[in-house]
């Protein structure tokens, strides 16, 4: 037996840290998760408001919107490929340097945006040019998730994970606040001649700005001390047995022995994904195109929407800690399966204040799901493949989730001209992630430092540092 190996940095796993350090960690990953999302979510708004004229201006309102939305859609095509690479490399060389590269490429692919030249300059090279770069985007997200939420759940302790961990989920409503709230002044101070013609370069370029301030503070966090005592253990062990370099690839150990794992966040994942698109992306062609009002009715709606969803993710997150994270999400869920009828029939009110109000209430719902999602999927990998098998599960479920959710939804509105079909859409995703959540085993209390699995698959070797679920 492999002798023990000394405790990364001199700490136990999942011992409480001092809040000095859990606050700089928290703070790392939020900035840098609410910049790489604001870069994600300003191209989607981008696409529902101007890319559409901009680059493929030869179509119908509704269609050339769904070529954008396409675009859209390639972003999240690329999640899946990040996530087996930023995952296969954060679980060899650690969760920090990742996420300072997934940084770099996020925010250089959006800079370069607000530079490139439009349909009626470059023709049809334009949108290819737009094309390659929301492949950069989404490869570089694809590795943010996996990374940020673990550095924080690797930190954290296993009583309040849910807590700490909904940190960096409140990044997504805090970039999308970012880029909405942006996009608004800027519609409120320009003429639409005048934001089509530059106004609307101004978000892409601001992130250059925005990504340094991100690597400036995400370089001064440590590194995950569970990785670094997984990998001293892994050096060791190797250096025993004589079988270094004959581990296989995280990604493979992940579809080996966790396989169920990745089912179930894909599960509980897709009604979230899709619901969270429908609420704040596809609601700007709804309000815009099919009802006709200005597009500061939409923007503002779904600015005030992002700021409560904001606040309450970790509310959500620490309700978790106390009952659970299975009855949360199923909150969730269930709420939204029955608020997804309400929505539109607020929305169709044309009200500023019943609009913002149908935003507002379906983000709570949605918040119930993805609030506890970060510790619930970390809690279900073992340290050396968690990377790489929190990161496949959710990309995987972004593919068949938000990338298709707007494509269906404005598909389904322009067969149908009623938004009924999309609210039976969004309905049937979350009722899939309901059942996928109620088959679940609940992760409360379990302990990162548990090995579930050795690298033999023999769970008989796993270690004794675990902690029981919590009842």
């Amino acid at each position: 037996m492999a002798a023990a190996t000394p405790r990364a940095q001199g700490k136990n796993p999942g011992q409480t840290p001092g809040k000095p350090g859990i606050a700089r960690i928290i703070s790392a990953s939020l900035i840098g998760t609410t910049i790489e999302w604001y870069d994600f979510f300003l191209y989607g708004s981008a696409a529902a408001l101007v890319f559409n004229t901009l680059f493929f201006p030869d179509s119908d309102p509704l269609v050339g919107t769904l070529l954008s939305f396409l675009t859209y859609a390639v972003g999240f095509a690329a999640r899946p490929l990040g996530g087996v690479v930023f995952g296969h490399f954060g679980d060899k060389i650690g969760r920090k340097k990742l996420l300072v590269l997934s940084l770099m490429m996020m925010g250089g692919a959006t800079f370069a945006m607000g530079l490139l030249p439009t349909h009626a300059t470059l023709g049809v090279g334009a949108p290819i040019l737009l094309t390659l770069l929301r492949l950069v985007q989404g490869f570089a997200l694809g590795g943010e998730w996996g990374g940020a939420v673990l550095i924080v759940s690797e930190h954290g302790d296993d009583k309040n994970r849910g807590f700490w961990a909904s940190w960096p989920q409140a990044g997504a409503p805090g970039g999308n606040l970012l880029a909405t709230g942006v996009l608004a002044l800027l519609a409120a101070v320009q003429s639409d001649e005048a934001f089509l013609a530059w106004g609307w370069r101004i978000p892409f370029l601001l992130s250059g700005v925005l990504v340094i301030i991100g690597l400036w503070i995400r370089v001064s966090v440590s590194e995950s001390p569970l990785f670094l005592e997984a990998q001293a253990r892994a050096e060791a062990e190797a250096a025993e047995s004589g079988a270094a370099g004959k581990e296989d690839a995280p990604v493979v150990e992940v579809f080996r022995h966790n396989w169920r794992g990745v089912l179930t966040a894909i599960g509980t994942r897709l009604g979230e994904n899709v619901s969270y698109y429908i609420l704040t992306a596809f609601v700007l062609v709804y309000v815009t195109v099919h009802l006709e009002l200005p597009k500061s009715t939409a923007l503002n709606a779904v600015l005030i929407g992002s700021a409560v969803h904001f606040v309450t993710i970790p509310l959500w997150g620490a309700l978790s800690d106390r009952i659970g994270r299975r009855p949360v999400t199923l909150i969730g869920s269930v709420g939204m399966a029955v608020w997804a009828f309400a929505f539109f029939a607020l929305v169709d009110s044309e009200s500023f204040a019943v609009i913002t109000l149908a935003v507002t209430v379906g983000l709570l719902f949605h918040g119930a799901m993805y609030g506890p999602q970060a510790a619930f999927i970390s809690e279900m990998f073992d340290t050396k493949v968690r990377y790489s098998g929190a990161s496949m599960g959710s990309q995987l479920a972004s593919i068949i989730g938000g990338a298709l959710a707007p494509i269906i939804a404005v598909e389904l509105l322009k067969d149908f001209e009623s938004a009924t079909p999309v609210a039976l859409y969004v309905c049937v995703t979350v009722v899939i992630t309901t059942l996928t959540v109620l088959v679940a085993k609940e992760t409360r209390g379990r302990s990162l430092a548990q090995e579930r699995h050795s690298a033999a698959g023999d769970s008989s070797t796993a270690t004794t540092a675990s902690a029981t679920i919590s009842t």
